[in-house]
C-alpha cells in the first residue's frame, strides 16, 4: 500500500494520469440514506459505509478520493457540528486509505461544494462572507490533515473564486478547482470556459476542469476548450450520462464500458485528471482506469495567451487591436467629476453602458479624486459596472489599497493600470497581480523618468520583465505602455513611441497598449493627429488602445484598419458600422456615443433602464411618470415589455443570468415605487404559485431566482425557502389552492424527496401543476418522478407559468 506520505501530486501529475473517485450521493441512497437526510452526517453515523465507498474506490484504481463534505459548512452546521464531521469524514477517507490493497499512490481531497446562494448583486449574500464560509471548511481540512484541496461543482464564477481565495489564503496545499457547466457551454451566470481559465489560472489553481451536469460526450466540447486556452493539468468528471427514475431509485444511461472509452478518448486530448460524478460508481472508475492505462499522458504545453475577462468572456490580445473605452476618468471632465463628488454611481454606469454600445471591449475605471474616498469609490464602481456590463474592466488607480480593494471584488482577470520601471511600484503592484490574477500595464519610465529613445524604454521593459518574474508573474501578464507623448512639445515624440511599440513587440514577445490621445495634447483639431497616429500605431503592432469610443474618427480609423489588415472577414462590421454613419456630416469631429437613449429609440426610457439592469434609475423614472400615467398602464406598457425583451434574449442565449436578474430587479424597483405611491392599486390578477427547495437539500438559488421573475410577472408567489418537508409543502398547497408548485433540488441525494412530494401532492391537491427545476434533472428524469412540466431556466418556469395562468382565466 503506498500512500501520499512521500509523493508531491503535482510531481506526480507532470509524468502520470491522475485517477479520481466516482460519485458518492447514489452510493449513499443505495446503502439507505433517506430523502432529506444530510449526506455528511453519514461521516459520523455510518463511518464503516463512508469508508468502504472510499476503499472500494482507492481498490478500483483512483488515486485521489474527495471527503464527504461536499456540502459541510457553516451555513449548514454550527461550528462544532462543522469540525467533528470534516474530523471523522478524513479520518473516514485515511482509514480507507491504509485498508486499500492496491499500491499505486493514494491522495486525500477535501472537497468543497457551492454554497447553494447566490451571491450579491444577485443574490444576499456578499462577496466576503462567502469568503468566510469556505475558509472556515478550509482550515479544518488542513487541520485535520487532507494533502489537497477539491473545489467542484461550481455553476458561478463569483462564488468560484471566493472559494479559491479562500483555498489559497488559508493553506499552502494544491488547490484543484471544477465547474459544472450546462448544454450551451457556460456555467449558470454565463461564464464561458476561456473566461474560467482566465480567473482560475491568473489566482494560481493547480488543476482546472469540469464536472458534473452531463456525460463526457456531451462536455467534450467545454474540455477541448480548457485544453485550448489552459497551461495546466485539465480535469474530466462527467456524470454517467442523464438520470432517470426507476422503481424509485435514480439510474443514469452511460456503463462502465461506455463511460470508459469516451473519457480514455478525452484523455488522448490531453485531460490529465479523470474520475466521475454523479451516477458513476467503483465499477466506472475500474473501467476506465483499465481501459487507458496505457495511454502516454499528453505533454501540457504553456500557452502564452495574454488576456483578461469577465464574468462571462474572455478578451484575447493578439489577433485585433483592442479597444479600452477611456471615459470613466475625470480626467479633464467636469461632468464626471461633479457625478464622483455626489456619488452619482448612475453617470458612471452610463459611461459604461454607452461605451460598450460604441464598441469598447474593455472599460477603464479611474475614480481618483483628491476630494473623495477613492477606496471606497473605486470598489463599488467596480462592483455596481460588473453588474451592469459583461465588459471586463482595466482597474486605474495609483492607490495600492483601492487597487486590491478593487482586485478582490472583481469578478474576473481585470487589466491593472500601472506598474512601472520604480522599485517602489513593483512592489506595491505586483503581489496583488500574483494573488488576484491580471493583466498589468507597464509603464516604460522608471527613476529616471521617461526616455526619449526607444531603446532605453525598451531597457525598462526588459527590467520589468525580469523582476516580474520574481514575483511569478509570466510575461504574457504584461502588457507594456511605451507612452504616447505630445508631438507639440517634441515633434519626434510621436516617433520614438511608435518605434518602441515595435521594438517591445519584436524584442520581448509582450503585447502593447498607448494611451493614443496625449500624442495630440495643445494641437488644433486634435482628432486629426490622434486617429492618423493610431492608425500608424496599429500597423507597427500595437495591441490596445485607451481611447474615446465616442470619436467618429477614431472609430473610422480603426475600422479601415482592421478591414485593409485583413482582419475583418468579408468586410462585414466595416460595412455594418458605415451604414450607421450619418449620410453628411459636416465640420464635426467627434459624434456623442450611441447611448441607450439613441440606439433604442422606439424604447421608453423606463423599458431602457430595466433592460440595462439600472435599478436606482427605474425607480426614479417610474415616479415621475406616476405623476400623469396610472400604475396599471406602467406595468403593462412599460415595465412588463422591457422584462420580455430580456426574457427574450435570455432565452436565445444572447442574454445571460446576471443581467437577467438585474432587470429583474430593476423592474421590482419599479413596482416598489407603484405599490407605495398607489397601494391600494393592484398590479396584475395572476395565480398563487408555491415554490420550495425540498427537503435535505438547502441549495435555494434557482429557487429565488425563479421567485424574482414570477413576482415580477405579477404571480402571487410564497416562497417556503429550503430544506422543506413535502407536508409542509402539501398543506401550503392546499390552504392557498395554488394551481401551481414548483420545487427544485440542486443534489442528486435530495431528489426522492422531490418525488415523494409530488406523490403527497398528487393524493391531497390534485389540482395542482407541478414544475420541477435543478441541475440533477432533465426531462425525461422529471416526467419519469410523475412532475408535469420540467423547466431547464427561470424564464421557461415563467412562460409555463402564464400558460397556465391563461387556462384558468379562460375556465
Amino acid at each position: 500500500m503506498a500512500s501520499a506520505l512521500n509523493i508531491n501530486i503535482k510531481e506526480y501529475l507532470k509524468d502520470n494520469i491522475l485517477y479520481l473517485d466516482g460519485g458518492m450521493g447514489t452510493l449513499l441512497q443505495e446503502s439507505g440514506l433517506t430523502p432529506g437526510e444530510l449526506p455528511e452526517n453519514w461521516n459520523i453515523s455510518h463511518p464503516d459505509v463512508i469508508t468502504k465507498i472510499h476503499r472500494d474506490y482507492f481498490n478500483a484504481g483512483s488515486n485521489v478520493v474527495n471527503t464527504n463534505t461536499f456540502g459541510a459548512s457553516t451555513l449548514k452546521f454550527s461550528s462544532d457540528e462543522l469540525d467533528a464531521i470534516i474530523k471523522a469524514a478524513v479520518e473516514n477517507a485515511k482509514r480507507a486509505r491504509d485498508e486499500s490493497n492496491t499500491s499505486h499512490p493514494k491522495f486525500i481531497a477535501l472537497d468543497i461544494g457551492p454554497t447553494g446562494r447566490m451571491l450579491a448583486p444577485y443574490g444576499d449574500f456578499d462577496f466576503e462572507d462567502a469568503v468566510s464560509v469556505f475558509a472556515e471548511t478550509v482550515k479544518l481540512g488542513v487541520k485535520y490533515g487532507v494533502d489537497l484541496v477539491f473545489i467542484e461543482t461550481m455553476n458561478d464564477s463569483y462564488e468560484t473564486k471566493a472559494a479559491l481565495l479562500a483555498a489559497k489564503e488559508n493553506c499552502d496545499l494544491p488547490v484543484f478547482v471544477s465547474n459544472a457547466y450546462g448544454e450551451d457551454g457556460k456555467l449558470m451566470t454565463g461564464a464561458n470556459p476561456a473566461s474560467m481559465v482566465a480567473l482560475l489560472e491568473g489566482m494560481g489553481a493547480d488543476a482546472i476542469g469540469v464536472n458534473c451536469s452531463l456525460g463526457p460526450k456531451a462536455l467534450s466540447g467545454v474540455v477541448k476548450e480548457y485544453l485550448t486556452y489552459s497551461s495546466l493539468p485539465i480535469i474530466l468528471k462527467p456524470n454517467a450520462g442523464l438520470p432517470r427514475s426507476e422503481n424509485g431509485k435514480t439510474v443514469y444511461d452511460v456503463t462502465p464500458e461506455e463511460f470508459a472509452i469516451e473519457v480514455s478518448e478525452l484523455i488522448k486530448d490531453g485531460v490529465r485528471i479523470a474520475g466521475g460524478c454523479c451516477g458513476t460508481t467503483q465499477s466506472h472508475i475500474s473501467h476506465l482506469v483499465q481501459n487507458s492505462k496505457n495511454i502516454q499522458p499528453k505533454e501540457i504545453v504553456k500557452k502564452d495567451i495574454t488576456c483578461v475577462s469577465s464574468y462571462t468572456h474572455a478578451v484575447i490580445f493578439g489577433d485585433k487591436p483592442v479597444l479600452i473605452g477611456e471615459r470613466i476618468n475625470p480626467t479633464g471632465k467636469k461632468r464626471f467629476k461633479e457625478a464622483l463628488k455626489a456619488n452619482d454611481i448612475d453617470y458612471i454606469l452610463k459611461e459604461g453602458i454607452a461605451q460598450q454600445d460604441s464598441g469598447a471591449q474593455i472599460l477603464d475605471v479611474n475614480v481618483g479624486l483628491p476630494e473623495i474616498d477613492e477606496v471606497k469609490m473605486l470598489t463599488t464602481s467596480v462592483c455596481e459596472l460588473q453588474a451592469i456590463t459583461d465588459l471586463p474592466l482595466q482597474i486605474d488607480t495609483s492607490d495600492a489599497d483601492a487597487m486590491e480593494k478593487a482586485l478582490r471584488r472583481y469578478n474576473g482577470k481585470a487589466m491593472i493600470n500601472s506598474v512601472n520601471g520604480k522599485k517602489e511600484s513593483m512592489e506595491a503592484v505586483f503581489p496583488l497581480a500574483k494573488k488576484y490574477g491580471g493583466l498589468v500595464v507597464a509603464l516604460t519610465l522608471d527613476e529616471g523618468g521617461i526616455p526619449d529613445k526607444a531603446e532605453d524604454r525598451l531597457k525598462i521593459a526588459e527590467n520589468i520583465i525580469k523582476e516580474a518574474q520574481k514575483y511569478g508573474i509570466d510575461k504574457k501578464d504584461l502588457i507594456f505602455d511605451p507612452l504616447a507623448l505630445t508631438i507639440s512639445a517634441d515633434t519626434n515624440a510621436a516617433k520614438e513611441t511608435l518605434h518602441a511599440v515595435e521594438l517591445i513587440n519584436e524584442k520581448t514577445g509582450c503585447h502593447t497598449s498607448l494611451g493614443v490621445s496625449n500624442v495630440s495634447f495643445g494641437l488644433p483639431e486634435r482628432e486629426i493627429i490622434t486617429s492618423t497616429f493610431f492608425t500608424l500605431a496599429m500597423q507597427n503592432g500595437l495591441s490596445a488602445a485607451i481611447m474615446n469610443p465616442y470619436s467618429l474618427e477614431m472609430m473610422k480609423a480603426y475600422r479601415a484598419f482592421l478591414a485593409l489588415a485583413g482582419k475583418d472577414e468579408n468586410c462585414s462590421n466595416y460595412i455594418a458600422f458605415a451604414q450607421k454613419l450619418p449620410a453628411k456630416v459636416e465640420n464635426v469631429q467627434s459624434v456623442k456615443a450611441p447611448t441607450p437613449e439613441s440606439t433604442d429609440e422606439y424604447r421608453s426610457e423606463l423599458q431602457k433602464a430595466i433592460i440595462k439592469g439600472m435599478k436606482d434609475l427605474s425607480a426614479s423614472i417610474t415616479a415621475e411618470l406616476l405623476k400623469t400615467v396610472p400604475p396599471l398602464t406602467v406595468v403593462q406598457e412599460e415595465i412588463i415589455p422591457a422584462l420580455n425583451t430580456v426574457g427574450v434574449g435570455f432565452e436565445k442565449k444572447t442574454v445571460y443570468l446576471p443581467q437577467l436578474l438585474m432587470s429583474a430587479e430593476a423592474a421590482k424597483a419599479a413596482f416598489e415605487c407603484i405599490k407605495s405611491t398607489m397601494p391600494s392599486e393592484k398590479s396584475s390578477d395572476k395565480c398563487a404559485f408555491v415554490i420550495a427547495t425540498v427537503k435535505g437539500d438547502i441549495h435555494d438559488i434557482g429557487k429565488n431566482i425563479v421567485k424574482l421573475l414570477l413576482e415580477n410577472y405579477g404571480f402571487d408567489v410564497t416562497d417556503l425557502g429550503r430544506d422543506v418537508s413535502p407536508e409542509d409543502i402539501v398543506k401550503k398547497a392546499v390552504e392557498l389552492h395554488a394551481p401551481i408548485v414548483g420545487l427544485s433540488a440542486l443534489m442528486t441525494t435530495t431528489v426522492p424527496a422531490m418525488e415523494e412530494t409530488i406523490k403527497q401532492l398528487r393524493v391531497s391537491a390534485p389540482w395542482c401543476r407541478v414544475i420541477v427545476g435543478g441541475a440533477v434533472l432533465n426531462r425525461e428524469y422529471a416526467e419519469s418522478i410523475g412532475a408535469d412540466k420540467y423547466a431547464a431556466d427561470a424564464m421557461e418556469t415563467v412562460r409555463y407559468a402564464e400558460e397556465v395562468n391563461s387556462l384558468l382565466k379562460n375556465k
